[in-house]
């Protein structure tokens, strides 16, 4: 499976990226908004193409020409301000949406916010952002896509343990990245994990085990 990574350059694109060219199942592509960065993943042997999701469909659709599945990790950053995540978060996601159906990728992954799919339970300090990540994940749910929507809990740089907990609702808690990136991975091609979305902490079950009970 060729699968394009939005926001390749994010820590999470970056841990995916790894484990995808690691594996003997699927090939990455990177998508960046630099060229240096493009350069940079071409010099460890990785394909990359240059696009913003701030332009137009055409360059989406361009960019994930040949791919079989999209995995969109892309978010402004804590950095930006509300306007920058509706731009991102929510329009770029749905931006990719559009480009993923027009040139016929089926698979759909999107990285979103623990409880984004829940108004009662957002983060009242992140407001914008919610509400950016519940309409992307409409989009994606109302596409013609075969989705999977992934909540992380609060994002951090620990090394992984592999092991996680994935359901329709669970309390606040935080995950590290590494653990984030490895659930997409074994999500890309399990059925079960298909038009399904979930949020996901650490825990004590093994990423395929968690993954079979959502």
């Amino acid at each position: 499976m060729n699968v394009l990574v939005v926001g390749a350059n994010g820590q999470i694109g970056q841990k995916l990226i790894e484990l995808i060219q690691k594996s003997e199942k699927h090939e990455a592509r990177a998508m960046v908004r630099k060229q240096e960065q493009a350069d940079a993943f071409k010099e460890q042997g990785v394909e990359a193409v240059i696009a913003d999701l701030e332009g137009s469909v055409d360059q989406l659709t361009d960019a994930a020409q040949g791919c079989d599945a999209i995995v969109f990790t892309a978010g402004s950053g804590g950095h930006t301000g509300p306007d920058k995540t509706l731009l991102i978060d929510l329009d770029g996601a749905a931006k990719t949406v559009e480009a993923a159906e027009q040139v016929g990728v089926k698979r759909f992954i999107i990285v979103s916010a623990l409880q984004a799919n829940n108004r009662e339970n957002w983060n009242e300090q992140m407001i914008p952002y919610y509400a950016a990540k519940h309409h992307a994940d409409r989009a994606v749910e109302q596409s013609s896509l075969t989705y999977t929507i992934v909540r992380p809990g609060g994002l951090l740089n620990d090394k992984g343990t592999g092991k996680v907990e994935a359901a329709e609702q669970l309390e606040r808690g935080s995950i590290p990245r590494e653990d984030v990136a490895a659930v997409i991975f074994h999500a890309l091609d399990a059925a079960h994990t298909f038009n399904r979305s979930f949020d996901l902490v650490s825990g004590e079950q093994s990423i395929s085990e968690a993954l079979k009970n959502i």
